[in-house]
C-alpha cells in the first residue's frame, strides 16, 4: 500500500498543475464577464463560473473550438440536434463558450435517470435541463429560448462507436417539438467525440438486453483522452410548413449521413475515409 502511495502523489502535483492552468486561464479571459453577472443576477453569475470552469477544461485538455457560431441566432428560438458521445463533453464546451461570447443559455433535454441522482437538483433548476415531454420543450421554444435534443440518446451514447452511425431508431420526439413550435434545426457534430471518451465494444449483445431491460446506462464507459475537439455548428434547417416528422428526421439524418456529416466525422461503415484523430497536447 505505501508503494502504490508513493506512485499515487506525483498525480496529485499534477491534477495542482492542472488546477492552476485552468484557474489562470479563467481569470485571464472570463474574469470580467463573471464580475459583471454577479452585479445582475447571483444566477447568472453562478452560471458565468460553470461556463469558464467547462470552457477552461476544454480549451486545456483538448483544445476545444466551435466553428459555425454565427448560424446559432441573437435572441430568437432554435432546436439544436446533436450526435450523443460515450459522455456529451462538447454539448457542455459548446454550452459554455455560447453563453460566455454570446450571453445564450441553451436549455438542455437529459434523460429521465439523471433526475434521480442526489445533486442534480440544483443543476437541472439552474443550468434548465428538463425531463423533457414534446409539450414543455414546445413551450420554451415558443417563448424564444434555444434547446438542444440528442434524438439518439442515451442508446447512441452506450452502443454507438468509431464509425459514428446514427442510433436514433424511429425517435420523431424532436420533429414533433420542431414542428410545433415551428422553429428551425440546427445540425451541431463534433469531431473526435468518441475519441475522447468511449464504451466497452465487446459484450454488447449482454449490455443491450441490460439497457433494455432497466434503461439505465450501465455500459463502461473510459477514456478522458485529451483529443482535438472541434464542434461544428450547421446552417438552419428552417421550419417547412405541412411537412410530417418522419419526413423532417428524414431530412435531419439524411444531412447527417451526408455531406455535412461526412465532411466532420467517420464515414459511416467506411474506416478509409475517417479524418485523423488530432491530439491537442498542453506542452
Amino acid at each position: 500500500m505505501p508503494l502504490v502511495v508513493t506512485f499515487m502523489l506525483p498525480l496529485v502535483i499534477l491534477a495542482l498543475f492542472y488546477m492552476t492552468a485552468v484557474i489562470l486561464y479563467i481569470y485571464k479571459l472570463h474574469r470580467q464577464r463573471i464580475l459583471d453577472a454577479y452585479e445582475t443576477d447571483i444566477w447568472d453569475g453562478a452560471r458565468k463560473t460553470v461556463a469558464a470552469l467547462w470552457d477552461a477544461h476544454g480549451w486545456i485538455w483538448h483544445g476545444y473550438e466551435l466553428q459555425g457560431a454565427d448560424n446559432i441566432p441573437d435572441d430568437s428560438a432554435a432546436l439544436v440536434v446533436y450526435y450523443h458521445g460515450a459522455i456529451p463533453v462538447d454539448l457542455y464546451y459548446f454550452m459554455s463558450r455560447l453563453y460566455l461570447t454570446r450571453n445564450r443559455l441553451v436549455h438542455t433535454v437529459a434523460d429521465r435517470f439523471l433526475f434521480s441522482i442526489p445533486g442534480w437538483g440544483i443543476i437541472s433548476e439552474v443550468l434548465k435541463v428538463i425531463p423533457g415531454t414534446i409539450q414543455t420543450c414546445s413551450t420554451l421554444l415558443r417563448e424564444g429560448n434555444l434547446l438542444a435534443i440528442s434524438p439518439g440518446g442515451v442508446y447512441e451514447a452506450q452502443f454507438g462507436d468509431s464509425r459514428y452511425r446514427l442510433m436514433w431508431k424511429k425517435r420523431l420526439g424532436f420533429a414533433k417539438v420542431a414542428i410545433d413550435a415551428q422553429v428551425p434545426i440546427i445540425p451541431m457534430f463534433t469531431e473526435n467525440v468518441r475519441e475522447a471518451f468511449r464504451t466497452l465494444g465487446f459484450g454488447r449483445r449482454l449490455w443491450t438486453r441490460l439497457y433494455l431491460w432497466t434503461r439505465l446506462p450501465i455500459v463502461p464507459i473510459y477514456g478522458g483522452f485529451p483529443v482535438k475537439l472541434v464542434t461544428h455548428i450547421g446552417p438552419p434547417i428552417p421550419f417547412e410548413p405541412g411537412i410530417t416528422p418522419e419526413e423532417l428526421q428524414k431530412k435531419v439524418s439524411r444531412l447527417y449521413r451526408g455531406g455535412y456529416y461526412l465532411t466532420y466525422g467517420r464515414a459511416q461503415g467506411s474506416d478509409s475515409s475517417a479524418p485523423a484523430i488530432f491530439v491537442y497536447f498542453l506542452f
